[in-house]
């Protein structure tokens, strides 16, 4: 499953208590060749992993041992290397296992619990922040859902939408000959009842499912839809004046839509450090890791910024954060946490609070993560 799949919904039931254990093995992949021929060995390394740990649980039974494991290799089986990400995450019990494939680096991890381990995709889902694409001409209309550089088409509310066929006795307006006279088709009352059709299911999408909106049009297609539709068409963040790309695959439609990506993620980490700036002043700024972790978890984090590539190991020592080696492992001086930040993340996340990430070096001075927060403690 990508990570577009990560819904409310998906994300509950995945939180849901389930009898122990459940297995989560997160490996870190790869996109390309050569680096990428190593993944499946990984993965089968760290099944084997968790078959010794489930072997010397007393709490876990041989024959829940053998169908835990079963299941794993039933996820591996499943998994389609040619199109890892930058993680993997396998998770199983005696009785399922899912797959997914995340666009965000984790640290490599098998864990037992009565739960299935979710920071790490609802930080990828976070990092990957979620959009829809609305491609179009004057006569037919595309979704898509994209999250990072991967696009899905999306079959809802009636897309992929077409107009019926417009009969014209002039050859020089003719479906077969479009060029030069696209204009004046954007004015046909035909074309603009079908961008409303357009406009109404794509309004039903968002209320349903709010996300930032691109639109990819030629110019005078998105002038029209912007004319004739409602808010949600006038609102969008991203408009891609381009024509040709309603017949687009995945591949050269996120190739020409880049571009635009990248303005509105540099536009939002602005926006986002702005706002840190204007919070220090207020006294409702903190950063640094052990400062952050702790607001996070006290559900005070109203605005959380990242640097992108921020990984760190820590140890947790009474009640504080202290850096850790890689590598290190929990003992009576605290527990040794791989996967900090996305657990911060994860923490903000479930307070409602915005998460943004930015380049490497933005946060340089401030630990490389810094938020704001709610309310501030009384002296």
């Amino acid at each position: 499953m990508r990570i577009t799949d990560l819904t409310d919904d998906v994300l509950a039931e995945l939180r849901e208590r389930r009898p122990y254990p459940a297995v989560s093995l997160v490996v870190p992949t790869h996109r390309t060749r050569p680096a990428n021929e190593q993944d499946p060995v990984r993965v089968r390394n760290l099944i084997a992993e968790a078959a010794r740990r489930l072997h010397t649980d007393p709490d876990v039974s041989d024959r829940t041992r053998e169908a835990v494991v079963a299941q794993l290799e039933a996820a591996e089986a499943e998994v389609e290397f040619a199109y890892t990400l930058h993680t993997l995450v396998l998770f199983a019990t005696a009785d399922e296992h899912q797959v997914w494939y995340l666009p965000r680096t984790a640290a490599e991890r098998v864990v037992l619990s009565d739960s299935f381990l979710t920071r790490n995709l609802v930080a990828a889902k976070a990092q990957a922040r979620p959009y829809w694409v609305l491609v179009f001409a004057e006569d037919r209309a595309r979704l898509w859902s994209g999250s990072g550089d991967q696009l899905t088409e999306s079959r809802r509310e009636g897309f992929p939408l077409e107009q019926e066929p417009i009969v014209d006795e002039d050859p020089a307006r003719s479906r077969g000959n479009r060029g030069g006279n696209s204009v004046k088709r954007y004015r046909d009352e035909a074309t603009l009842q079908f961008l409303r059709a357009v406009d109404a299911s794509l309004a039903k999408v968002v209320e349903t499912e709010p996300r930032p909106l691109a639109l990819v049009a030629l110019p005078q297609g998105l002038s029209a839809l912007q004319d004739v539709g409602t808010r949600v068409a006038r609102s969008a963040l991203a408009s891609v004046p381009k024509g040709g790309l309603t017949d687009a695959s995945a591949p050269v439609l996120a190739e020409a839509i880049a571009p635009a990506r990248v303005e509105v993620r540099s536009e939002r980490a602005r926006d986002a450090v702005e706002r840190l700036g204007a919070a220090r002043g207020r006294k409702e700024y903190i950063a640094g890791l052990d400062e952050v972790w702790g607001a996070a978890r006290e559900g005070r984090v109203a605005l959380l910024v990242v640097e992108e590539p921020f990984r760190a190991t820590v140890r947790v020592t009474d009640e504080h954060l202290v850096p850790a080696e890689d590598g290190a492992v929990s003992d009576e001086t605290g527990e040794v946490r791989e996967d900090i930040v996305d657990e911060i993340v994860e923490s903000a996340l479930s307070t409602e609070a915005e998460v943004v990430f930015v380049p490497d070096g933005t946060l340089a001075d401030e630990g490389r993560i810094a938020a704001t927060v709610r309310y501030t403690w009384a002296p």
